[in-house]
């Protein structure tokens, strides 16, 4: 099962701090992160590797990036 975080709209740092605080306080393994702006994209992702999770994939659909995430 993965959490899908919606973080459109959000300017960073808040897709972070999100992606964060859900790494923390859920059992999930694998996550999906949705941000609208390349900054969100690359940070989220960045601070995904940083924890250890591994980025599967990114997604562009228009002006939004899905982010697909495991647990490292």
């Amino acid at each position: 099962m993965s959490r899908t975080l919606d973080a459109r709209g959000l300017s960073c740092p808040q897709p972070v701090l999100l992606t964060m605080d859900e790494i923390k306080s859920s059992g999930e393994s694998k996550l999906i992160i949705i941000v609208d702006n390349e900054a969100s994209r690359e940070n989220v992702s960045r601070a995904l590797k940083n924890q250890g999770w591994v980025v599967t994939g990114i997604e562009e659909n228009g002006p939004d990036y899905k982010i697909m995430a495991t647990r490292g």
